[in-house]
C-alpha cells in the first residue's frame, strides 16, 4: 500500500474558469428556443457542461478534502465533507422551494396551466404534501434541477471512496469503471417520484467524478506523459471532428443524410443519464486537449476578460444556484415577448450579468468575513547628518 502524500498545492485558475464556464452554459442551455446557446459545447460534439461540472467538482473535492485526511484523520476529513453536503443541500431546498413557488404563481397570475406540466411541478398541485416531502428526499425534482442531487449524493459517499484514493488510487479507479460497466449493463439506477428514475444515474456520473479525483491526487503524471505524445494528439482531435459530424447529423437531416443510418443512430439521441461511454471519451479528448495547450502557469489566465468567468467558478454554488433560477425567468420572458432574436441576446445577456454580479458580490463579501491586519507600527526615520 502507497499513500499518497503530494496533494496539489496553490489555486489553479484554470479550475476556476472551466467551472464558471459551465455555470454559464448550464444557464445558456436551460433556456428553451434560445439562438444563444448554439455557442455551448453540447451543439459540437457528445459531452457538455454538465460533464464538465461533475469532472472539476471531483477534482477540487479531492485535493481540498484528501490534504484535511491526511493531516487531522480520517473522521475530521468525513465531517468537514458532511458539512459541505449539508451546505449544498440547503442551498437546493431554498432553490426548489424559491424554483417551485415562482413557476406556480407566473401559471396562477397568468393562467398558464401548461407551464406546471413543463417544469414537472404537477404533483406540488395535485399531491402537496407528499410531493414536497419526495423533493426534500432527492426523489422528485423540477425541470432543470437535476445538477444538484447529483453533486449531493456524490459528495455524500465520496468520504470512503477519498480514503481508498489515498491508499490504492489505480484500484480504486478501476473499481469506479467496474461500477460504471455493472450500472449500464444491469440497469441500476435511482428511483425518482412518482415514476422513473434519475435523469442523472449517480451510478454511472460517478465515474467522471472519481476519475476527477484520480487525476488530482494520482494521474496527474500520467496525464502530463501523454500530452506530449503526438498520435495521441491527433487521436483526440479527430474524435472530436467525428463526434461533431455525429452530432450535427442528429439535429440537422441533411447532415445526418451523408453518413449511413445506423452510425448516426448509435450515437443520436445521446445517452446522457447513463453517461454513454462515447460520451466520457468526448469529454477526456477535450481534457486531453486542454491539459497540452493550457497550462496552469498559463498568462492568459490573468487576462482581464477572463476575469468574470474566474470570479463565476470561484462562487460556484451560488452562481450555479442564480443561474437556474434566472433560466426559468428567461424562459417566461420569451414566452410573453415575441421571442426574437434581439429578445434572445438580450435575456442571455443579463441573465449572465446578474451572475457575474452574484460572483463579484461573493468574493467581496468573502473578504469582508476575513479579519482585517493590524496596522503596521510606523518605522522610526534614521537620524539625518548634520
Amino acid at each position: 500500500m502507497k499513500t499518497i502524500r503530494n496533494i496539489p498545492k496553490g489555486r489553479d485558475l484554470r479550475l476556476d474558469l472551466f467551472r464558471g464556464v459551465a455555470n454559464w452554459a448550464i444557464y445558456l442551455d436551460h433556456i428553451p428556443n434560445n439562438a444563444v446557446n448554439w455557442i455551448t459545447t453540447r451543439n459540437y460534439g457528445f459531452s457538455d457542461a454538465a460533464d464538465l461540472f461533475v469532472f472539476i467538482s471531483g477534482y477540487t473535492a479531492s485535493f481540498v478534502y484528501a490534504r484535511m485526511m491526511i493531516q487531522r484523520g480520517f473522521v475530521v476529513g468525513v465531517t468537514r465533507l458532511f458539512k459541505r453536503v449539508w451546505q449544498l443541500y440547503v442551498a437546493h431546498v431554498l432553490l426548489f422551494v424559491i424554483y417551485v413557488a415562482a413557476i406556480g404563481w407566473v401559471a396562477l397570475r397568468y393562467s398558464d396551466p401548461d407551464i406546471i406540466h413543463e417544469f414537472n411541478i404537477a404533483g406540488i398541485v395535485e399531491n402537496p404534501i407528499e410531493t414536497m416531502t419526495q423533493g426534500l428526499l432527492l426523489r422528485f425534482k423540477p425541470l432543470n434541477l437535476d445538477v444538484l442531487p447529483l453533486y449531493i449524493v456524490l459528495m455524500a459517499c465520496f468520504g470512503p471512496v477519498l480514503w481508498l484514493l489515498l491508499r490504492w488510487p489505480n484500484l480504486t479507479m478501476t473499481g469506479s469503471l467496474a461500477l460504471y460497466v455493472m450500472a449500464r449493463q444491469y440497469g441500476w439506477n435511482l428511483s425518482a417520484y412518482p415514476t422513473g428514475v434519475w435523469y442523472f444515474n449517480p451510478f454511472c456520473w460517478q465515474l467522471l467524478f472519481v476519475f476527477g479525483a484520480w487525476i488530482a491526487l494520482a494521474g496527474i503524471r500520467e496525464v502530463r506523459v501523454a500530452a506530449r505524445l503526438t498520435p495521441l494528439l491527433w487521436l483526440a482531435a479527430l474524435y472530436l471532428v467525428f463526434a461533431l459530424l455525429m452530432t450535427l447529423a442528429g439535429r440537422f437531416p441533411a447532415v445526418g443524410a451523408l453518413f449511413p443510418a445506423w452510425l448516426v443512430e448509435t450515437f443520436n439521441p445521446n445517452d446522457k443519464t447513463n453517461l454513454a461511454p462515447y460520451r466520457f471519451l468526448h469529454f477526456m479528448a477535450l481534457a486531453f486537449l486542454v491539459t497540452r495547450y493550457i497550462r496552469k502557469d498559463w498568462a492568459g489566465l490573468k487576462w482581464i476578460g477572463f476575469d468574470p468567468l474566474i470570479k463565476s467558478g470561484q462562487q460556484s454554488l451560488q452562481v450555479f444556484c442564480v443561474g437556474i433560477f434566472l433560466s426559468f425567468a428567461a424562459h417566461f420572458v420569451l414566452m410573453m415577448s415575441a421571442g426574437t432574436i434581439w429578445s434572445q441576446i438580450g435575456v442571455s445577456i443579463a441573465g449572465l450579468a446578474i451572475m457575474t454580479a452574484v460572483a463579484y458580490y461573493g468574493n467581496w463579501s468573502k473578504r469582508q468575513d476575513k479579519p482585517l491586519l493590524p496596522p503596521q507600527p510606523a518605522q522610526p526615520r534614521p537620524p539625518t547628518a548634520n
